[in-house]
This record gives C-alpha cells, structure tokens and sequence, in this order.
C-alpha cells in the first residue's frame, strides 16, 4: 500500500520535503483538539471521522492545557467539545462561531495547514487513518516551541512597558519580511541578519547555547 501512494514523486511538492507517513488503527475514540507543527493530509481509509478544526488565531478561546506533553504530544484543549461548559470556559462560544467541521468517509482526504487546531472523532467500531505530515521550511530551522519556552523564562513575566518594547523589536527582527533588518548593511557586515542557511544556523545554535549555558 505504501508503495502504491507515495507523495514524493519526481516533479511533486513532496518531493524535496520527505513526508513522515503513519496509519493510525483502532476503535472509537477522540483525540482532544491540538495542533502539529506540520502541514497534514488526512486521509481516511476505514470507518467513518470526523474533524473539528479552528485557525491558529483561536487559542485564546479554546483554553489550552498544561505545556507538558501529554500522551499523543502535543498540548491539547481542556474543553470537552461534546458537552462544553461554558461557565468554566466562556470563550469557547467565539472558538465555534469560528470553527469548521468536516465528516470524511472511506476515500475521503482533508488538507490543513501547520497550527490549525483539530479535534478528530473516529465514529466506528473499527477504524484506519493514513496522514501525510510534512514541513516547507528546511531542517536546519530551529523548532518554533523551543522559543516560545525560551520567550516564558526571558519575557513573559517582565514589565509590561518592556515586552511592549521587545515586541516591537520581535516584529523588526522575526515576524516582518526576513530580509528587513539586514537589507541597508553591506552584505559581509550581515551576520545573523543574512538570510540563513545550514552554516548560519548552526552559528546562532552555537551562539544561543553559549548564551544560555553562561
């Protein structure tokens, strides 16, 4: 079967970004609504699921759990979607305006993208899922968590004069166009703010750990 439904294929999008591909077989169950850092195709093989999903800007409104992993990985909603208490949790009424739900049978593949959160209900007795997850940026980019930790120990608990500061700095340096900061300099004054490659970024890995190990 894996041989006949390869992605990765000469002239394909896949091509260049080695899919991981898993199947997932068992009864009826629920995986609480989490997100992957991956693009996914889901494709359903057996029995009937059903998808939950929401954009990446809901989170504020589906109320997530702790940051450890919990036994799928990923950190996941505390909201039980099926009986919502919306005393304890009163903003997840925005998070269904804007939520969407698909129903895939056999045959059927949904296509989402990396952070989107999705609930996904396996509503047979007996049921099989394929996904395709894969990733466009190249391997030597860091993982966006290992930040995100990184900014709670050294941002989230400043003044909030200074992370409005910093904020802008993020924005200047991270979330605005990547060749911002470092257009006007010459490019052998660049360092870091070049655009990065394999050999820059292991420069900034090094010069992060030296940082953090001080």
């Amino acid at each position: 079967m894996r041989d006949e439904n390869k992605l990765a294929e000469d002239g394909s999008p896949f091509a260049t970004s080695n899919p991981l591909v898993s199947i997932w077989i068992g009864n009826k169950t629920i995986a609480a609504a989490h997100y992957d850092m991956s693009h996914n195709i889901a494709c359903c093989a057996v029995g009937k699921r059903r998808f939950i999903l929401f954009p990446p800007e809901q989170v504020h409104n589906l109320y997530p759990g702790p940051l450890e992993p919990t036994p799928g990985g990923q950190v996941v909603t505390m909201v039980d979607f099926k009986n919502p208490d919306l005393e304890a949790f009163p903003r997840y009424e925005e998070a269904m305006a804007a939520g969407q739900i698909a129903e895939l049978e056999p045959g059927d593949i949904l296509c989402f993208p990396p952070l989107w959160w999705h609930q996904v209900e396996a509503l047979n007795d007996f049921n099989a899922m394929i996904n395709y997850w894969w990733n466009e940026t190249p391997a030597f980019i860091d993982n966006p968590m290992n930040t995100l930790l990184h900014g709670m120990l050294s941002l989230r608990d400043r003044p909030e004069a200074e992370k409005k500061a910093w904020q802008e700095l993020f924005n200047y340096y991270v979330f605005g166009p990547a060749d911002t900061a470092g257009k006007h300099l010459p490019e052998a004054a660049q360092g870091a703010l070049a655009p990065l490659d394999d050999m820059t970024a292991r420069r900034l890995r090094a010069q992060v750990l030296q940082r953090i190990n001080r």
